[in-house]
């Protein structure tokens, strides 16, 4: 299993999202939209929490984009 590289832009965004308990929005591959806050994350997925607190797995190789909601 290889490591988070939290040098990486991308990680550190997001683990800017999960500090700032950031509402995003998940556009998937598949072209779903996904709304929530990440609370986490690792080398392969994403873990996204919607108003109601129910949480989403998301595989990294699903994602399109990530942005912060308006």
């Amino acid at each position: 299993m290889s490591e988070m590289d939290t040098n990486l832009p991308s990680t550190r965004q997001v683990q800017n999202f999960i500090k700032d308990k950031k509402e995003v929005e998940v556009k998937l591959l598949t072209n779903d939209l996904l709304k929530g806050r990440v609370i986490w994350q690792d080398t392969d997925c994403l873990c996204l929490a919607d108003d109601s607190t129910q949480t989403t797995l998301i595989w990294r190789q699903a994602i399109a984009f990530i942005k912060i909601r308006p």
